[in-house]
């Protein structure tokens, strides 16, 4: 199974699909996360990426399906897996219907993609409070789920930074560009009667039923 979450910076499609990839034994693939580790690690692809991605813009469809081809080849991805933060663009989503395809021959028969709803004011005030490990990747939330001892990982013990793309000003450029090049691929993914909405408000748990629900 393909599954693909769409939803706006901070609506919890990382939380959701780290949850599914447990459940589904399929990997999680984040672009979000393949950039921000690139970007530390100064790698040529990081090099690129940085400004754009500090800016709140989209990064290039060639680049990013250079990067999820990539990726989706690797053998753990051989049963599938579950996007987040990919396709952005309907010219992102034509290209994956085309390297599903053939993959698998009817590989794109077997795509489920979920939308998680949440509005942009919500957005904002989550991300505005949003911490995150440098060294492990666990995230938490100030006023939702904080670490135990403040500004310190529960999991690693190192400490937690605000992402350079978490400012207000940057979260409303994401939120600007989703609309405009992201809400397309919805219509795309609706028009083949592949998707299904999922309220995004709410305790973790209750949003991870609903996505479970849908995907039934």
């Amino acid at each position: 199974m393909q599954v693909i979450l769409i939803g706006p910076p901070g609506s919890g499609k990382g939380t959701q699909a780290k949850r599914l990839s447990a459940q589904l034994a399929i990997p999680h693939v984040s672009t979000g996360d393949m950039l921000r580790e690139a970007i530390a690690e100064v790698t040529e692809l990081g090099k690129v990426a940085a400004p754009i991605v500090a800016s709140g813009a989209l990064v290039p469809d060639d680049l990013m399906i250079g990067i999820i081809k990539e990726r989706l080849g690797r053998p753990d991805a051989a049963g599938g897996s579950i996007l987040d933060g990919f396709p952005r663009t309907v010219v992102q989503a034509e290209k994956l219907d085309a390297l599903l395809v053939q993959r698998g021959g009817n590989g794109a028969k077997n795509v489920r993609v979920v939308q998680l709803l949440v509005p942009d004011e919500a957005i904002v005030k989550r991300i505005a409070a949003r911490r995150s490990c440098g060294n492990c990747g666990a995230i938490y939330h100030l006023e939702t789920a904080p670490p135990a001892k403040a500004g310190v990982c529960d999991r690693c013990g190192a400490g937690l930074i605000a992402r350079v793309d978490d400012t207000e000003t940057a979260v409303r450029k994401r939120l600007q560009a989703f609309h405009g090049q992201t809400m397309p691929v919805v219509s795309y993914y609706r028009n083949q009667n592949l998707l299904r909405e999922v309220d995004g408000v709410g305790p973790v748990d209750e949003v991870f039923e609903r996505i479970r629900k849908s995907l039934s």
